[in-house]
């Protein structure tokens, strides 16, 4: 299977489950705190933590299959998996400081992001 249709068939099945789960988790706890996002953050995180670590293992995964589900899939589920990742491969390399200086930045920089966006938005509009 070419490598870019593989991403694209996941990213397709990613994209609904991320909606399926989502809209499940908001339905069922309500939308006074972001319930979906965490249940895809965390389902998407533990996903890969099991695909790295099934690709790593004596399950080998064809080239393929691993970006049908890591980029694809959990791509379009969520992008935290990826964060995750990152974050534990440098706590694994007891890389401290840098892990959590990554942290802090990536949490603190894509809120901040996110309201720099949405103030700039506002003023444009107003």
């Amino acid at each position: 299977m070419n490598m870019f249709l593989a991403i694209a068939v996941g990213g397709a099945i990613g994209a609904v489950l991320r909606h399926a789960v989502s809209t499940g988790m908001y339905s069922w706890l309500g939308m006074g705190f972001p319930w979906g996002t965490l249940a895809v953050n965390v389902l998407g995180s533990l996903a890969l933590g099991a695909v790295v670590e099934a690709g790593a293992s004596t399950l080998k995964l064809t080239p393929e299959l691993r970006a049908l589900i890591a980029t694809g899939l959990l791509g379009a589920f969520t992008t935290f998996s990826t964060f995750a990742l990152d974050a534990a491969n440098l706590f694994d390399r007891q890389a401290m400081i840098s892990g959590i200086l990554y942290v802090g930045l990536s949490v603190s920089l894509c809120i901040g992001g996110f309201y720099l966006g949405a103030g700039g938005v506002r003023l444009a509009l107003s």
